[in-house]
């Protein structure tokens, strides 16, 4: 997720959030504030995602709840960090850090995006953005707290 613990915030609401992959396999219910709503234009993120931005936000608990159970881990870089994915249809779901206390969640796959909590408070990597996305403004805080 490239947030450190300094850098989290997020708004007040501890709620529930349901989500899943493509397929309905992998299933799961996050509870928790959303911590650190960003986007990562890193490399890793652009080959992981097969897209130029990633959008990641952290939560304090995740369930998996699906048939599929628990995705599959890919360990990213060793002993550090390591990313979820279903191993049916592909979806990148979960990541995560050995540094970082909250599971990440790929934002595109709860169920309802449109919490204002949820908006970009960061953008990971901006130097390697590719030149026609805009960037965007560095916040550091939540609009929803």
């Amino acid at each position: 997720m490239n947030a450190t613990p300094a850098d989290c915030q997020g708004a007040e609401t501890a709620g529930e959030r349901t989500g899943g992959c493509l397929c309905g396999r992998i299933r799961f219910t996050t509870r928790g504030p959303a911590v650190f709503p960003h986007t990562c234009v890193c490399r890793h993120c652009q080959k992981l995602g097969g897209t130029p931005v990633m959008w990641w936000v952290g939560f304090e608990t995740v369930t998996w709840t699906g048939e599929g159970g628990e995705p599959t881990w890919y360990e990213t870089f060793e002993g550090e960090a390591k990313r979820g994915f279903c191993p049916t249809c592909g979806s990148r779901l979960a990541a995560i850090d050995s540094d970082i206390p909250e599971i990440g969640i790929n934002v595109t796959a709860l169920d309802d995006t449109s919490g204002p909590d949820l908006v970009p408070i960061h953008a990971s990597f901006p130097d390697n953005a590719v030149h026609w996305l805009p960037s965007l403004p560095e916040t550091e805080h939540s609009p929803a707290g």
